[in-house]
């Protein structure tokens, strides 16, 4: 099944995608239990949003070999944990707004795919945390580069404003995490190229990393890190980020 989050005749409203090109609308997001309610909506007649409401994004870092020949060459001994900031939610066909250039002159797209939690998630085991999951859906990591190197952590550059964008569905059911094709194009060119069986640390053990520490509540989205070929990213560009089975999460950039 397939979800979206929209903007409805001036309404925010959570709906099932239909096979016809209809949706049904719900009373409540999906993954806190919605249930249908009314008539059906065109699609063409709503304005996507991020597909859900997290509480928090966390985001994984260095998840690829071959994207950390191209970071700095060290392999983590643990799966490194950051959250972007709610603020920088971004939905699809949204504008990915560059700062000025006296803050970066750098601003990398990273293609991802994201899980949705369904269940509140706290020390879950590894054999047992995708039962905890709702869905899957994509991400773009968006970065500030050189802020990341300058600064020494990474929560500005990961947070900047319109910098996380999400969605455009959320997908249920016979989905495979560690076994799907990603891939990001930066004007129709494929930059990004992998496919998720390549992760270091596969979907269910960064759930069982990261609930140890961090309780995850339904709603909440874990960024599962990009492969080789991130790069910049200038005025004007439209980046797209596919994960195969879920679709493609669309963007343009823009100068501030």
């Amino acid at each position: 099944m397939r979800y979206i989050r929209c903007k409805s005749g001036g309404q925010i409203i959570f709906a099932e995608v239909l096979a016809d090109g209809f949706l049904q609308p719900l009373d409540a997001a999906p993954y806190a239990g919605g249930k249908p309610v009314g008539g059906t909506i065109e699609r063409s007649h709503v304005t996507l949003l991020a597909p859900c409401e997290p509480t928090k994004v966390v985001a994984i870092g260095k998840n690829y070999h071959d994207h950390i020949k191209e970071f700095d060459g060290q392999v983590p001994e643990s799966p490194i944990i950051f959250i972007k900031a709610n603020s920088s939610i971004n939905n699809p066909d949204g504008i990915i707004e560059l700062p000025p250039q006296s803050v970066s002159q750098r601003i990398d797209y990273e293609g991802e795919l994201a899980v949705v939690i369904g269940r509140t998630t706290s020390r879950v085991n590894a054999a047992d945390a995708l039962n905890y999951v709702f869905g899957y859906t994509i991400l773009n990591d968006v970065t500030a580069r050189d802020v990341q190197k300058s600064d020494g952590q990474w929560a500005r550059a990961k947070s900047m404003d319109t910098f996380c964008p999400i969605g455009p569905e959320i997908v249920t059911g016979n989905f495979d995490p560690d076994r799907v094709g990603i891939r990001t194009r930066l004007n129709g060119e494929t930059v990004q190229e992998s496919n998720t069986e390549l992760l270091i640390w596969k979907t269910a053990a960064l759930l069982e990393f990261i609930s140890e520490t961090i309780t995850l509540y339904p709603g909440d989205i874990v960024a599962t890190g990009t492969p080789a070929g991130v790069g910049p990213m200038k005025d004007g560009d439209i980046v797209e980020v596919e994960v195969d089975g879920i679709g493609v999460l669309r963007n343009t950039v823009k100068a501030r």
